[in-house]
């Protein structure tokens, strides 16, 4: 991945982890996803171009714990009108390829239970051992602290709009 590709992986992404289809990706996919491990971990961030045009591309990092080096897909995004052309498959076999040559004796990948094809791309790609994560939230908004803070800055706003402007000599 070169630096003219962090624009296009983005708008890419925006595509692809939309709120409708999957909102927990959508709500952690931003331009500082691209930025950040481009920065980071530039050799895990691999781009797949046919015809000059982006197909798709892989983000990802290597994390060391204590004496244990695993690999870790973060993103995997392939264009639809590139999908069940073999990019994925490139791009995962590239990763791994250089995830193993870093030291990694493992790697990770996640992704939503419900979708399928992503479940199965890896699982045919030798990724095994599922397991279910659950995710929960909780609106801030609807919590108590959170109503008393909105409403002490409302007052203090209050206040300070009231108050007269010191004259200096």
């Amino acid at each position: 991945m070169a630096i003219d590709d962090i624009a296009p992986v983005y708008h890419l992404g925006e595509e692809l982890f939309t709120s409708d289809l999957y909102p927990y990706l959508y709500r952690t996919w931003d331009e500082w996803e691209v930025i950040g491990l481009y920065n980071t971990d530039p050799e895990y961030c691999m781009v797949a171009e046919v015809n000059e045009q982006l197909a798709g591309f892989v983000l990802g990092t290597v994390i060391t714990k204590a004496s244990w080096t695993y690999g870790y897909i973060i993103w995997l995004g392939i264009d639809p009108n590139f999908q069940r052309r073999g990019i994925g498959d490139k791009l995962v076999d590239k990763i791994v390829e250089r995830m193993i040559e870093e030291g990694a004796r493992s790697m990770l990948v996640d992704t939503d239970p419900a979708n399928l094809p992503a479940v199965n791309f890896f699982t045919r790609k030798g990724f095994g051992n599922a397991h279910k994560h659950i995710f929960l939230s909780m609106n801030l908004s609807k919590h108590e602290y959170y109503g008393r803070l909105i409403a002490y800055e409302r007052d203090k706003a209050d206040r300070n709009k009231h108050r007269r402007p010191r004259r200096r000599p």
